[in-house]
């Protein structure tokens, strides 16, 4: 398995997870070769980041929100192929938190319990009026980094 510059020790990192969300495979989303398409895994960490947010209680407000998390940059390492009618438990993570942004990680593991995706993406809070960075609350922070 290749080296993720974002992950020092494979194992620990693993551990550190707690959250997690079953994703089924569905058929529109595998290419001519019977796979998942590469575009796939990024939808997955959305929807694991949504309820991830859910879970914790934030950014629930939709309508005229007094900031929004907005992807920055995002990253996919791909192990092992996934196939249509597989089930995915995709989990996720706040790495770390900043004044105004935060790393979000990514784990994916097959029903085997292989590992078949990894990844990481930085989330910027930003002013939906204006789009400049606002700095996330110290109750924001306390919450994103909780381990349950």
């Amino acid at each position: 398995m290749q080296q993720m510059i974002y992950i020092e020790d494979l194992k620990a990192w693993q551990k550190e997870f707690a959250f997690s969300i079953d994703i089924p495979i569905r058929f529109s989303e595998t290419d001519m070769f019977g796979h998942v398409n590469n575009t796939s895994a990024f939808i997955y960490f959305e929807e694991a980041r949504i309820e991830f947010m859910k879970h914790k209680g934030l950014f629930t407000q939709i309508k005229d929100p007094e900031t929004v998390p907005v992807v920055a940059d995002i990253q996919c390492d791909y192990h092992e192929p996934i196939y249509f009618g597989e089930i995915i438990k995709l989990y996720v993570k706040a790495n770390s938190v900043g004044n105004s942004s935060m790393d979000l990680h990514y784990m994916a593991l097959k029903e085997n319990g292989n590992l078949c995706l990894t990844g990481r993406g930085r989330m910027v809070n930003v002013d939906p009026q204006t789009g400049k960075p606002q700095e996330i609350t110290e109750d924001v922070k306390q919450k994103l980094l909780e381990n349950n």
